[in-house]
């Protein structure tokens, strides 16, 4: 991928951000979620590649989304791309912190191939890098993790999402004297923390999207971070009922089709193959990672995190500005 097209990426997630701000705070995120949709996919389509989405949105839905497999683009460079359009939809539709528009592409070959489906996450930063097993108890790795910082298991903090499903998990921590940071939904930003200094974050767990896990992955990878992971089939984080059987069943049989495992452990060398990817995320609404769309002088500003991997990693932050009636257009 060259430069021009790099930079043709942020216009994507500004697009579906400004598209999915327009229904900001109106209660519907399914029509946030389908406006930021058509605009990435208008933006992807005018672009000078042969795009892939290799994960993003489950390729049996019938609904107009962004699918795995969808070909994108004018043609030229071959280029895998995972994509979450809105990440926090309902924070979105609430008019709540911590919504992004998110994308990661890199050349073919570069992104894991998997179905839209559950992921189990462990990410660090730099410094704890290499020191992670996915193998052991959360525990376990949190000590390592400790160790590596040279920090207390007092002074070590991790973020999460919070979820039913990490109830338990988060008052044991806590009484292990672990500081847990709970959030609604946004684990994308969540693992971009852990290599984010300031932050103050340490380590992210949960169990969340696989395609939000690979788009992240892409990031942790092009700022020497650590990352491990795994598949889950619905029945094991939901309700093992047979509803979420049938949807498991269908789960497993497209990773079978895709070559890859539920249950197995992933290397961030599995997740992105190569040094050579970049990601790219909006913010929609205001939230530690990025700044929310905000109207000035008849105008929308929105803020946007370029990290580049191609070649040498570098981190920009943009800032944009688009006529106030651009939301209503895209």
């Amino acid at each position: 991928m060259n430069q021009e097209l790099v930079y043709r990426f942020a216009e994507v997630t500004e697009a579906a951000a400004l598209a999915g701000f327009n229904w900001l705070g109106r209660g519907n995120k399914n029509a946030a979620d389908g406006a930021a949709v058509t605009a990435m996919r208008q933006c992807l389509n005018q672009l000078s590649m042969q795009g892939e989405i290799v994960i993003g949105e489950g390729e049996i839905d019938d609904a107009p989304m962004l699918f795995i497999g969808e070909k994108l683009g004018q043609g030229g460079v071959c280029v895998d791309i995972a994509v979450d359009p809105i990440e926090g939809t309902r924070m979105t539709a609430m008019g709540q912190s911590h919504a992004v528009a998110v994308l990661a592409a890199g050349e073919q070959g570069s992104l894991l191939r998997a179905p839209d489906m559950y992921m189990e996450k462990l990410v660090v930063g730099p410094k704890a890098r290499g020191v992670i097993d996915l193998h052991k108890p959360l525990l376990d790795n949190i000590k390592a993790v400790a160790e590596a910082l040279n920090k207390p298991l007092s002074e070590l903090t991790l973020i999460t999402l919070a979820k039913p499903r990490h109830a338990a998990l988060i008052s044991e921590l806590q009484e292990q004297g672990v500081r847990v940071f709970a959030v609604p939904d946004g684990d994308v930003a969540a693992a971009l923390l852990t290599c984010t200094p300031e932050s103050g974050i340490d380590m992210m767990y949960c169990v969340g999207g696989a395609p939000e896990g690979v788009v992240s992955a892409a990031a942790i990878r092009a700022l020497g971070g650590d990352m491990q992971a795994r598949l889950l089939p619905r029945h094991q984080v939901k309700e093992n009922n047979a509803a979420n059987r049938m949807i498991a069943d269908s789960e497993m049989t497209r990773c079978q089709a895709q070559g890859v495992h539920v249950n197995q452990v992933l290397l961030l060398e599995q997740l992105v193959k190569s040094d050579r990817v970049m990601f790219v995320a909006t913010g929609i609404t205001q939230g530690d990672l990025l700044a929310g769309i905000t109207r000035k002088d008849g105008q929308l500003c929105c803020e946007t995190l370029l990290i580049n991997g191609l070649g040498s990693a570098k981190i920009r932050r943009l800032q944009s500005w688009y006529p106030l009636d651009h939301a209503i257009h895209v």
